[in-house]
């Protein structure tokens, strides 16, 4: 296939775009094992292509260190806040907790935003439920960029879901500024999974950060 086939089937698609729509396109194109890499020089410019790109290109690879190979390789190429959040999903079936855990360690400390991000979210929704995710609050780092606060307020409020004991005293210890630790509480207070019992007890720490 090239990028003209490509399209010809693509405009296929109703507009405007649909994330369902984008995403049965690639699982279509896995499963004739197309090879899409020519849309690597363009996805930035037609963001449409970008998912495809990355779901396609990941979808064709056969174990976890080939995906997060192509991931970082392909690093320059996550300035889209939204694309970074949607990455875990395409390695889903393979996550294992040690393994990501210590290249989540390097990614929060990149000096890319939204490496530092895919850093959190890649933990999200399915590794954050592990076990060993008790390990991930010393991940937490002090940070004023607004896709980090975000991204380390949403992965705090998953926590809450999963270790609510723990993130208490995560909050109440005051390790994290309150630019985080003021959007984590938010996160969680709007969480459907949590109690408003544990929601309330949550909200009375922001007393220690005033």
């Amino acid at each position: 296939m090239n990028l003209e086939e490509f399209e010809k089937r693509f405009n296929f698609i109703k507009k405007p775009f649909k994330t369902k729509d984008l995403s049965d396109f690639s699982k279509k194109l896995i499963k004739e094992k197309q090879d899409v890499s020519f849309l690597k020089d363009i996805i930035l410019l037609k963001q449409e292509y970008h998912r495809i790109y990355f779901q396609v290109q990941i979808g064709l690879l056969n174990n976890m260190d080939e995906k997060l190979k192509f991931i970082e390789d392909n690093f320059d190429l996550l300035n889209d806040w939204w694309h970074v959040d949607q990455l875990e999903q395409f390695i889903a079936k393979d996550l294992e907790f040690d393994y990501i855990y210590e290249k989540a360690k390097e990614y929060v400390k990149d000096e890319r935003t939204f490496v530092r991000r895919w850093g959190y979210v890649i933990f999200m929704p399915k590794l954050v439920k592990d076990k060993k995710a008790i390990k991930l609050f010393d991940l937490f780092k002090n940070n004023n960029e607004y896709y980090d606060v975000m991204a380390q307020a949403w992965l705090i409020s998953y926590l809450a879901i999963y270790f609510p004991n723990e993130t208490y005293e995560y909050i109440k210890s005051r390790k994290l500024n309150y630019n985080i630790i003021g959007k984590a509480i938010q996160k969680i207070c709007d969480s459907f999974r949590i109690s408003n019992e544990y929601k309330l007890s949550i909200k009375e720490l922001r007393k220690l950060y005033k």
